[in-house]
């Protein structure tokens, strides 16, 4: 990773989004690592996601390695590492979930939404054609009691089945989301 920075996000990094950064690292004055979380839920917010330019600018500005970033962004499933569909769809895939069906469930919303579904292991995101939805798998979502579930956008969805799907994605369909 190199201190150069010339990403499409990193460029395009405005004045209001800066100076939001510059006021979060001040509530920390002790430790500039502190603000890690809430400027990559800034970064997120403003572009979408967060790419490698963006991962190795902020840890620069926090004066940390690019890995101190990178084990965030990879470990919370809000953040996302490339742009995604106007919809995310996270289906848990953990034990709890696992065991109550969410391969099905996940194969559900692949079919669904027109997102080609592989028997392999999923890539990261996957996007529908239109770029209206994107599904991944992701690490516990903490709701193991009413397993299966999947979080979309920011809304807990508990007990899905293959064939509640439809229907569940019928109230997102519209919904004016960006």
């Amino acid at each position: 990773m190199t201190s150069e920075l010339s990403s499409s996000q990193v460029g395009r990094i405005p004045p209001e989004l800066l100076n939001h950064i510059d006021e979060v690292i001040a509530r920390y004055p002790v430790s500039s690592r502190s603000a890690s979380l809430p400027i990559l839920h800034l970064w997120q917010n403003h572009f979408g996601y967060v790419d490698e330019s963006a991962i190795e600018w902020i840890a620069s500005k926090l004066g940390l390695q690019p890995i101190n970033i990178l084990e965030l962004v990879t470990f919370y499933p809000w953040f996302r590492q490339q742009a995604a569909g106007r919809i995310m769809i996270r289906v848990c895939h953990t034990l709890s979930c696992a065991m109550a069906g969410s391969k099905d469930v996940y194969a559900a919303f692949c079919k669904a939404t027109h997102i080609p579904c592989s028997k392999e292991k999923e890539p990261l995101i996957t996007t529908s054609p239109d770029s209206q939805f994107s599904i991944e798998f992701v690490e516990c979502l903490a709701s193991c009691g009413t397993a299966p579930v999947c979080l979309i956008q920011d809304e807990l969805v508990e007990n899905i089945s293959p064939e509640n799907v439809p229907n569940i994605l019928q109230g997102y369909a519209n919904e004016s989301v960006f």
